[in-house]
């Protein structure tokens, strides 16, 4: 019965939870406000203004999350996490009086690199608070449907403020935002770290979770579909309003619609994994996960109607949350607590770095081959990633009676 109890009856949980999901809602709205801003400062070229910003913040994320967890290895965690939601804070705070699009960039470039270090650094915590597994896993869904649940609200909680405040007031919200995470963190007494034996030198601190990730066959399977997971995020994120809008002809509400199907889709699997995972492996889980965005993305290059496509980016929306929800499971399993930090980070980086090569092929081949082809063609790579993850994590020993009654 104790095991079963809900993560959010730990006060240190709840603290950080509300910490996590009040920082997300923050930053979905400065998503929408430096849209508008860099309309402002570059109106034509706006677009690119937001790839450009889109792939800087891909690039610091890839290498700045092990950067930054090597500096921070002794750095009491607590601290850190404040200190980086502070320096949030203050960058999305400065966004309405940039001038320059180059100062856009730089803002840029600080928000991420301090969520490259806050991200890994949280998500390594919260396996110290919560270290009952079954606990853990509800907390991992539960970190899921917060992530769902605020791409689904903040654009409209955006629309909601626009109708009362200029624009420079959604910086000024996540601001705000970012203020109450620190104050929740610094609310919550987190475990002490575990001293981490000395390492010979900063490369070696440096390297480490990536080294220690890439030797552990089942992150090596995890890393593999971490790459099925970025064709399909690729396909709904990128060309869901090509999709809607030019191939069948509907209106920009559609749009809406269409996001709603696959963040539906991945809030029940989220749901469900909790009591999925006390039946199945959760290499069977992911692995069937796997396989359903490939046939998704497979049924993505034959869509004739708008209603086909809620049907697929419904499945494909349950195949992510089947992939991405139980991985800070394996990572958890993968290492020590002081190991924890470092393999987190490299989970962070490894995985932004399928999204660097994934959309940039959803976007240009789209947009030159057509969507057909480029749902074949990521469909293509999802199937050769699940049959490598296959490959890298071998099936573990049947479960007993008796072990699958203690998941």
């Amino acid at each position: 019965m104790t095991a079963r109890r809900s993560p959010l009856a730990n006060a240190c949980y709840r603290r950080l939870f509300g910490a996590q999901v009040i920082a997300l809602v923050g930053t979905g709205l400065t998503t929408v406000a430096l849209t508008l801003l860099a309309y402002d400062l570059a109106e034509e070229n706006a677009g690119a203004v937001i790839g450009i910003a889109l792939a800087l913040k891909m690039v610091v994320y890839v290498f700045g999350a092990p950067v930054i967890t090597a500096l921070a290895t002794r750095v009491p965690r607590r601290g850190l996490l404040v200190t980086l939601d502070l320096l949030r804070a203050g960058s999305v705070v400065a966004m309405p009086f940039v001038t320059e699009v180059w100062q856009v960039y730089l803002l840029i470039v600080v928000i991420n690199a301090c969520s490259a270090g806050f991200t890994p650094t949280f998500q390594a915590t919260i396996p110290d608070v919560l270290e009952d597994e079954p606990a853990y896993t509800r907390a991992l869904s539960l970190s899921r449907l917060a992530y769902e649940l605020e791409a689904l609200a903040s654009p409209a909680l955006a629309v909601a403020l626009l109708t009362v405040l200029p624009y420079d007031g959604l910086f000024a919200a996540n601001g705000l935002a970012f203020v109450c995470s620190a104050a929740l963190v610094l609310s919550a007494t987190l475990p002490a770290r575990r001293p981490a034996p000395a390492t010979d030198s900063w490369w070696a601190r440096l390297t480490f979770g990536t080294r220690r990730y890439l030797a552990t066959p089942r992150l090596r399977g995890l890393l593999a579909l971490n790459l099925a997971v970025a064709a399909a995020s690729a396909t709904v994120i990128v060309n869901t309003v090509v999709y809607v809008r030019d191939e069948f002809g509907r209106d920009a509400g559609d749009v809406a619609w269409a996001f709603g199907a696959s963040g539906a889709g991945a809030m029940a699997a989220a749901l469900l994994l909790p009591h999925l995972l006390r039946h199945v492996s959760d290499r069977s889980a992911m692995l069937t996960g796997g396989l359903l965005l490939a046939a998704g993305l497979a049924l993505a290059a034959l869509l004739d109607d708008f209603a086909g496509l809620l049907g697929v980016w419904l499945a494909l929306g349950v195949g992510l949350s089947l992939v991405q929800t139980p991985s800070g499971l394996l990572v958890r399993r993968s290492g020590s607590t002081h190991e924890r930090p470092a393999l987190f980070a490299a989970q962070f980086s490894l995985s932004h770095a399928c999204w660097l090569v994934t959309y940039p092929i959803a976007g240009v081949v789209g947009s030159t081959l057509g969507l057909a082809a480029t749902a074949w063609l990521l469909a293509a790579v999802a199937a050769i990633a699940v049959a490598l993850a296959a490959r890298a994590w071998p099936a573990p020993p049947p479960l007993t009676a008796s072990k699958v009654a203690a998941r």
